[in-house]
């Protein structure tokens, strides 16, 4: 069982900020930008592949890569929030699936990405998360997590080392990247 109640979590902060970055709980639209450029730069070019959004929210990370003219051959979000998949299906114009990640059956992709989706799971969950999107990829998982000593709270928090440990079961290469944003660091596993 997650930390908290995902859904309540999400109702009340789209209740008090809308359909935008605060609203799927970012400090800011750009702290959320600093986060998807480091997901992007680990990804190279996506013509022709699949990705699938694990937690995607509202799709701006969708809308990131159409800025960025990096869209995939086919996008796929997922999200277990109705009101922000129903969002993320009217912006994107993609593909979104309003399922949990944790226990749903996962499609088969190139990529799989997220970003800011675990922040509300227990240890043990985000173990479960990782696992299940990477053996989903063909070519790997890129996801950022909040960097800090795990505390009681709302949020989870990890230390890069920690992470490397709990994906070494996978077989998995495990590439850190830090530095653009303090507080946070990205994942990028590979075969």
């Amino acid at each position: 069982m997650a930390r908290i109640d995902q859904i309540a979590f999400y109702d009340e902060k789209l209740r008090t900020y809308g359909l935008n970055a605060e609203g799927v709980a970012w400090d800011s639209a750009r702290t959320q930008r600093r986060r998807f450029g480091a997901i992007a730069s680990c990804l190279g070019r996506l013509q022709g592949d699949t990705l699938v959004d694990a937690g995607c929210g509202l799709g701006d990370f969708y809308l990131y890569l159409q800025e960025q003219g990096n869209l995939p051959g086919r996008y796929i979000g997922i999200d277990l929030h109705p009101e922000m998949a129903a969002a993320a299906r009217e912006r994107t114009g993609c593909e979104i699936l309003r399922r949990d990640i944790l226990r749903q059956k996962l499609p088969l992709a190139d990529w799989y990405v997220a970003s800011g989706s675990m922040n509300l799971l227990t240890r043990t969950e985000t173990g479960i998360f990782i696992r299940r999107c990477f053996e989903k990829s063909r070519k790997g998982f890129v996801f950022n997590l909040l960097e800090g000593r795990e505390r009681s709270g709302e949020f989870g928090y990890w230390k890069p080392r920690e992470v490397i440990e709990l994906c070494r079961p996978l077989g998995a290469t495990v590439s850190i990247k830090e530095g653009y944003l303090e507080g946070d660091f990205t994942v990028f596993l590979h075969s």
